[in-house]
Formats: C-alpha cells, structure tokens, sequence
C-alpha cells in the first residue's frame, strides 16, 4: 500500500495526517509551457498561467498599468500543466487503487497520466475524479507524466460560434464578445463592467492524489474533513449535510414546532463491497449519537460514485437556533458522521460544523386579513423569515475576489466577509456571473461559506448564468446537472446558504427580447426549459431547506407547485417579486419618486473611483494621476466597451457621470497640488456614491411601514475585483470606501432619517426599527450654522412597532424647516437617535443640509488630530463644522476606525466645534504590510480641502 503524507496548503489550519493516503499535488514538480514550446517554466498547483509567468519574471503583475490590454496575448494561447508522477507510480502495487481528484480546472482541458488519454473536460464548475490505477501500472512510451493541456477559451468560444448550427444571443457582450454563454467559466472572465477580462486558465483549485487499498483499519480519530476521512479502502467522493424541519421542503413553508431531520449524502468510492454498511452521526455538544443508519449496498467500485443517504430526527427545542450575527447568535455545533461497512470496523469518519435553521423565501400572495389589518398594497410577498420570523435583509452584493482565483487567501476573503458584518449586514448575495463561492479551503483553495456560518451572514446562492440568453442542448445540460448537483450538495451543510436563485437578470433580458425581437417566443421558450424546469428541478431533488428562484431579480411566480414563472401576467397596481434600480442621471439620486416601490431591492447602486492609495498601487508615471488621464479612464467599463476595443470607449460616460455628480452636490475639487485635486476627486465620487445609497437604504427600509411592506436592500456591491472605477464598498486592497461607513451607520438596528421633497419643501424625519419588538427611545433635532454654532435644538420621544416607522418631524416650505431669519445655505440640521434595543443602548445619527453642499457656505474648520496610544485619535474642529471628516490610513495597512464611545466603524461624519471625536485605527495584522504604521502618517481630509490645501 502506498502511504504519503498529506501536505496542505494551510498547514496552520489544518493538521498533516501521517496516516492518510492523500498526496497533494502542489508537492509536486509543475511546468508551464506555451503551444510552441517558447515558453517553458515552473509552476504550481493550484495556479493559473497568468500567476506562473508572473512568478518566473515573464511578465509584470497583470493589474499594473494597462497590462489587461498588453497581455492578451497570454488569452490567445494554448498552455500545458506538466508533473513527473514518479513519485507515485514508483511505489503503486496491484493491490493499490490510484485515484486522481480536481476541484477545478479552468477550463477546457485534456488530462492524460502516463501517455493515456484521461479526459476532455469543459467545466470550471466541477469537480473530477479518475480512476487512473492501470495508466500508471502500463505507461505508454515510459511516460510517467500527468499531463493538463488547456486550450485558450477565447479561441474554444470562437470555435464553437462559427459552427453553422450555432445558436446567437441577442445580448451579453460586455468586452471579449459573443462566446462566455457557450462556455462553462466565470462569466466575469470575459469581461464586466466593473473589472478586466483576462480569460485566465489553470488548475485553480486544489487537486490530489488518493490511494485505496483494500483494508479493514480502525478509525479511532475522525477525520477533519471528508477528503482526510479515507482510511485506505474508501474515498468520500461528496458529502452532503442537509438539516430542516420535518415536512419541510423547498416548496412546503416549515412547522416550527416539528422536530428537525438531519439528512446525510456520501458519494462513496470503494474497493471492497458492502451489502449492509451503516451510518452513524454524533453531535457532542448535544450529547446527540444517532442509531446505527442502514445504507444501501455499497459496490467494490473506483470508475465511479455510489451515493447512500441516511437520515435521523432531532427533538425540536434540544439545539440552540443558528441566527445572522444582527439577530442573534449564529450557533454551530459539530457533526462526526463514521461510516461502517457490513458492521465490520469504521471505514471513513470525519467531523464537519453546521447549524439549526430554517431560512424560507416567502413568495406567496398577501391574505385578505394582512391587507385589511396592515394597509398593504395587493400582490405576492416577497422576503426571508428566518426560524419563522420575517426580518429585514441588510446586505450588499458580493463578485469575484480577484481575476485570478488561484491567488486568493481565506485571511482576504475573511476580511471582506468581518467587514461586512461588522457594517451590520445579514446577507450577502453571491452574484451569478462569478464563482461558485467555495466551502474550505482543502478543497476550494480559500474558506467562504464556513466563515459565513461562523460569522452569522446569510449568503444568498446562484447558479452561475448572467445576462445572457443561453442556447439549450444537450452539450450544455449534459455538463450542467452534475455541475449543479455537486455544488448544491456540496453547500447543503452551511446554515448560512439562503436561497439558489437560477441566475443573475436574466429573466428581465428575456421578457424584453420576447417583446421586441420576432423569433422572442423561441429565447423565452429555452428560457422556461432552462430555469423554469431542469435546474428548478434539479435544485429540488438535491436540496429542501431552501428556496429556489429563477432569477435574481424576478416578478414571482404564479405557482410554486407545479413551478409557474409569473413573467409579465401582473395585475395593474399590485405588487410582485423583488425589483433593482440603477440611475445614472445625479440630478435625480435624491427623488424618491424615481426610486422603487417595491417587495426587496436587491441590486441598486452608483459607481465611484477608487482612492489615491489604490491608484498608486497601478499607475506607473506621475501623468496617470488625473481623474481623466488615459489609463484611469481604461478602468471605467461602465458602460462596457462590448468588444475587445481599448481604452474603453464608453468610459467618458461613467467617468462624465461621476463628474456631473460631485459638481452638483460637493464642492469641485481644485487645488495647486495636482495630486491632492485628484485624490479629492476620488474621494468626493465616494462621498456622492455613499450619499446616494444612504438615501435608498433609508427610503427602503422605511417601506416596511408602508404598503409595499418592504423587507430586503442590497446594496450593489461589496467588494472590488481591481483597482478600478467600480459600485463597491471596498477596495481591491480592503480599503473602506466612504459608502461602507455609510452603510455601517444607515444599517443600524435603529434609524433616524431625513426625507426631504424638493418639489414641495417637505422634510419629514423617520426612525425606523428591523427589531422584533416594539423599540423606544428619542430623537434629538439639533440647527447649527456652518461656523459650529448650536442654533435651537429639540427633542421628541417615539416609540416604533416591530419592523416599522415613527414620525418625529413633519414640515413644509423651507421658511418653516429652518430657523428664523436663515438662509438655507447657512445652516444644516444634526439629527441623534438614542433606543434601548437587545438590552443596550443604541445610537445613529444622520444630516440634513437644506442646500447641497456645492452651495453650502462652508468656513474653515481648522481640523487638529491628537494621536492616543493604540492608534487612537482625537479630531478637534478649531475653526468651524467640517462635512464629512475623514481620517486615511496610510498605504500598506488595512483596517477600520471605531468610534470610541460608540465601538462600531465610524469615519465620514460631520466634526463639530465643541464636539470632539476620538477614532481608534482597528488594525488587520494578517493583511498589512506595515506592521506597527506611524500615526504621522494618517491623513485627515474634509470637504473643505476640496479646493484648498
């Protein structure tokens, strides 16, 4: 028997199991090579072509400069992965059963071990596995190699929308045109209008080496995950752990009171048979062990996959609820599932954490009674409950972390994802134009979904189609199911997974080509075959605790069973599905009426620039730092190019956009000092994009008081994928954007909000409350002018029901808003909430200026900053009021600053003559690169310093 030990990629996090007959491949000695053979160097496993030749000095970091535009020609080739398998086949007997097992390769690739064709494979979604024990024994020609040739993508899409029979789509283009719907790859590669299109190949997961024998060892220890559960006969393919209430499904809403189901799936490989093998699962921290599980006979087979499932109750009421980290404690306890084969000793065991929860999609139409009790407008429901309750979804919209997968790390990935909770979300919803987000990092190169258990953040799921109308074959659903099968499966364990939504948009795209094209019926037709049946009903057989949606944004549906798209048969005023707004024109980003009434927003957003931190991190010549220079604009794709044509020539759109934005609300930054006017210009782009989204986060939420009865916003999106003109939060290295603190303050359990209707001069003043229970508390209203004196102040007590509103302020006509003998332009309103909510006092606070602040008459606020021990901060403003203080930390570190009275993220907030603020810098040590930063070196910047130094 051939034992090796198993290296892993994060040999802190996990143990090196001496004993496991698992060989990580990246142990062994990788080449690269181009078509030609030009190109011949080292390289790793897991990676990709454009990492391997950044390491060997081929070319510069990809995100310098224009390099998305100098190293296409990387795209355009052919590359082959090679490794000597000879430390392996060296010590394979006849007795030993080799196994070959990729998590992902990128993309269209044919594998051959040892001179044998393997297989062509065409899917980055999906995991392979090879029973490759008789190419190693009888190489063909000596050859002891495990050959990986990937064919270049573009050239594969070509190929393929050239053939005759080949199907168009009528939209989808976003930069390398026409081919990412024939091609199952993340469709960002080719291309959004928020990042580049470097169309990267590789083996970009983990793979590995598995040996069986046929051996009956004890298992004392279990494993820490199913791949390390191997004791030498079997190996655990998939593993699916899916717990919900009994006669729950993902159509049948869950009873509460029923007691929970935890169902397990193994997809088993073994070289012994089993006629009566057996399941046990344990729980410790319940004190909970299973009876012995009957399982279906087990075969001796390797070629491929058995799949037994087994299940057991749970009381209700024994295990404590998993609940998003805003509403409660995420709770998660161990489970050790030990498979036995014909009662003999334990075959495989291993020990995987999951939680107790029921997260339901309610989609069906409003009763009479709830529209006669509550005011509600006529239509379906549409919004989460989460262990029966419904709350208010908080989130942003998540993308791929980097072009280039291979490179991410769980500590980048985990610190986007404590961001965002820290910012107060409870959902995030990864995007299905990108990846399917993985579970750990053994398998999936960096950890998601079990940090989203962790943390206590609902991950809304997708399958990965986007704008685009996909041709129906057999080619394509044939690759499809398994890629679905093995995902769904695969994520079934994590409390945190929300929803599978079958796609990004799409449904919209299709309902507009049925409408204007003349053959429309026919895209609408494969639409319904797609999304309205083979992958609704795969979901189903594979999944029952969540909700399955066609789209992302969606009218509903008329039935749940049998399935019924609604598409456009809609009553005329009533309300159906979830709804996205995106407005580009600045000068209505502040009228309500353009905004959408509406179920849940889950996607609505404005871009900004990055910040001059992420600027240096790519711009090569001192000329690049200008807000319109030619390689800043070639990072605007909005609106996206459609073709391969370079720089952008749409991007005088966006960037005019952004432009007419802060010209209108802040004022036009100018200054002697070229760099500072260009840093000011990105940063007063972020002040607008937080502004703007702040204002529908507020005017959603406040929905749910009224007859939309409003329950979901998700802002579009979280995070960045380069250094680039882009709707995120945060920055490609961490960095937070002003939107993000902007979000952490509207995102508070309680809410006060000026809503103001220029057409009228209305200003009325909400708190708004997601609890649960009636909330209480005041709302302090206080006037200042510009030079920081208090002119009147007021306070009004409110008490707000579960999930709704209270009005604490109501009027019209400016003379009666500001006081006495003002002129708007002098003043600006302070507004203070204070509430008792989960046993602790909450505050928030929020600003309403009767003018923009392009008109406002601002003085100098003489900002001082006092630096504290452990990067603390106290701002001072000497002089007078300073509109959106910032405080920068310097390149090199990431972090957020904390109110130190408060203890949540704070920066962007008005400083106050006789109001100090004191911040402290909460340093993330895994991911700066300045240790121990110098407080000399924070910055301070305020509107002010839009045009003076």
């Amino acid at each position: 028997m051939l034992t090796t030990t198993l290296f892993v990629a994060a040999v802190g996090l996990l143990p090196i199991f001496a004993s496991a007959d698992v060989l990580n491949l990246s142990h062994l000695s990788w080449t690269l090579k181009n078509e030609n053979g030009s190109i011949v160097i080292p390289a790793k496993v897991p990676s990709q072509a454009h990492l391997d030749l950044l390491d060997a000095g081929i070319i510069t970091e990809p995100l310098l400069g224009i390099n998305d535009f100098t190293q296409r020609w990387i795209v355009n080739d052919n590359w082959t992965y090679t490794a000597d398998l000879t430390p392996l086949s060296s010590n394979l007997t006849n007795d030993t059963t080799a196994l070959l097992v990729f998590y992902g390769i990128d993309t269209i690739a044919n594998i051959t071990v040892a001179g044998h064709p393997v297989d062509w494979v065409n899917n980055q979604f999906r995991q392979y596995v090879y029973d490759v024990t008789n190419l190693i024994l009888a190489p063909v020609n000596n050859d002891t190699n495990l050959t990986i040739a990937l064919e270049s993508a573009w050239y594969y899409g070509l190929n393929v929308t050239a053939r005759p029979d080949a199907e168009t789509s009528p939209t989808g283009d976003f930069e390398y045109p026409g081919v990412r719907q024939w091609i199952r790859k993340t469709q960002s590669d080719f291309g959004w209008d928020w990042g580049p299109a470097f169309v990267p190949s590789g083996i970009f997961k983990p793979a590995y080496f598995v040996t069986l024998t046929p051996a009956t060892a004890n298992v004392t220890t279990p494993a820490a995950h199913p791949l390390l559960a191997s004791t030498g006969s079997v190996f655990i393919e998939e593993s699916s752990l899916e717990i919900s209430k009994a006669g729950q499904t993902s159509i049948v809403r869950a009873n509460q009171d029923a007691d929970w189901v935890v169902n397990v799936t193994l997809a088993v490989r073994s070289v012994m048979a089993s006629d009566a093998p057996t399941l046990t699962v344990e729980i410790p921290e319940l004190n909970v062990t299973s009876n012995l599980l009957a399982l279906s006979p087990i075969p001796a087979s390797t070629n491929g996959s058995t799949f037994v499932t087994a299940n057991f109750t749970i009381p209700n009421g024994v295990p404590e609820l998993w609940f998003p980290a805003n509403l409660g404690t995420p709770q998660l306890y161990n489970f050790t599932v030990t498979l036995s084969l014909d009662g003999n000793d334990t075959a495989a065991s291993f020990t995987t954490r999951s939680g107790f929860r029921t997260i339901e999609l309610i989609q069906t139409p409003y009763s009479q009674e709830e529209l006669d009790a509550r005011g509600i407008t006529p239509g379906d429901q549409w919004h989460f409950e989460v262990n029966g309750k419904a709350f208010y979804t908080l989130g942003t919209n998540i993308i791929p972390f980097d072009p280039f997968y291979a490179r991410m790390t769980s500590a980048q990935v985990r610190w986007v994802l404590e961001s965002a909770v820290a910012s107060g979300q409870n959902m995030l919803r990864v995007w299905g134009g990108g990846i399917y987000q993985p579970s750990d990092e053994l398998t999936g190169g960096y950890d998601f979904y079990s940090v989203c258990d962790e943390l206590g953040i609902f991950a809304w799921s997708e399958l990965i189609f986007s704008d685009a109308l996909y041709p129906i074959n057999d080619f394509l659903l044939e690759s499809v199911e398994p890629e679905v099968r093995q995902n769904i499966r695969r994520v079934n364990r994590h409390p945190s997974n929300a929803q599978w939504a079958g796609g990004n948009e799409i449904e919209g795209i299709v309902i507009g080509v049925n409408q204007s094209l003349s053959n429309g019926t026919h895209y609408l037709d494969e639409y319904q075959t797609l999304f309205g049946e083979f992958l609704h009903d795969i979901v189903l057989e594979e999944e029952s605790s969540v909700a399955y949606t066609d789209c992302s944004t969606t009218s509903g549906v008329l039935s749940l069973d049998p399935y019924e798209i609604r598409y456009n048969n809609k009553t005329p005023g009533f309300i159906y599905g979830n709804s996205e707004r995106y407005n580009y024109d600045p000068s209505v980003a502040f009228d309500y009426s353009t905004y959408p009434v509406s179920r849940f927003v889950n996607e609505f957003g404005f871009h900004s620039m990055p910040s001059f931190y992420s600027w240096e991190e790519v711009l090569l010549d001192p000329e690049d730092f200008s807000f319109n220079s030619t390689v800043v604009a070639s990072r605007d794709h909005h609106p996206p190019s459609g073709s391969l044509a370079f720089p952008n020539p749409n991007a005088n759109q966006g960037q005019g956009q952004m432009t007419v934005a802060v010209e209108l609300f802040l004022p036009t930054p100018h200054t002697t000092d070229t760099n500072q006017t260009f840093a000011q210009w990105c940063w007063s782009t972020q002040i607008f994009q937080s502004l703007n989204m702040v204002s529908e986060i507020a005017w959603y939420r406040r929905g749910t008081g009224l007859g939309e009865n409003n329950l979901g916003a998700l802002v579009w999106q979280l995070n960045d994928i380069w250094q680039g003109v882009s709707w995120s939060s945060i920055e490609y290295s961490g960095r937070w954007k002003v939107l993000q603190y902007g979000m952490t303050n509207i995102f508070s359990p309680v809410v006060i909000y000026p809503f103001y209707y220029a057409n009228n001069e209305t200003l009325e003043v909400l708190v708004t409350s997601d609890r649960w229970e009636t909330v209480e508390g005041s709302a302090q209203l206080t006037w200042y002018d510009w030079s920081g004196t208090e002119l009147n102040s007021s306070t009004v007590p409110f008490s707000v029901p579960t999930l709704n509103n209270s009005l604490v302020f109501q009027a019209t006509g400016l003379d009666n808003i500001v006081p006495p003998g003002r002129n708007a332009s002098d003043v600006f309103l302070l507004l203070n909430v204070t509430a008792q909510v989960d046993n602790r006092t909450v505050t928030q606070e929020q600003y309403f200026t009767p003018t923009t602040l392009a008109e406002a008459k601002l003085v100098d606020p003489g900002i001082t900053v006092t630096p504290g021990d452990d990067l603390t901060f106290i701002l001072s403003a000497q002089g007078a009021v300073a509109p959106f203080t910032w405080l920068d930390h310097p390149a090199g570190t990431v972090g957020f600053f904390q109110d130190k009275v408060t203890g949540r993220p704070t920066n962007g907030f008005y400083l106050i003559p006789g109001i100090d603020r004191t911040l402290q810098f909460v340093l993330n040590p895994a991911l700066s690169k300045v240790a121990s930063p110098d407080p000399a070196d924070f910055v301070v910047r305020s509107v002010w310093n839009n045009t003076h130094i």
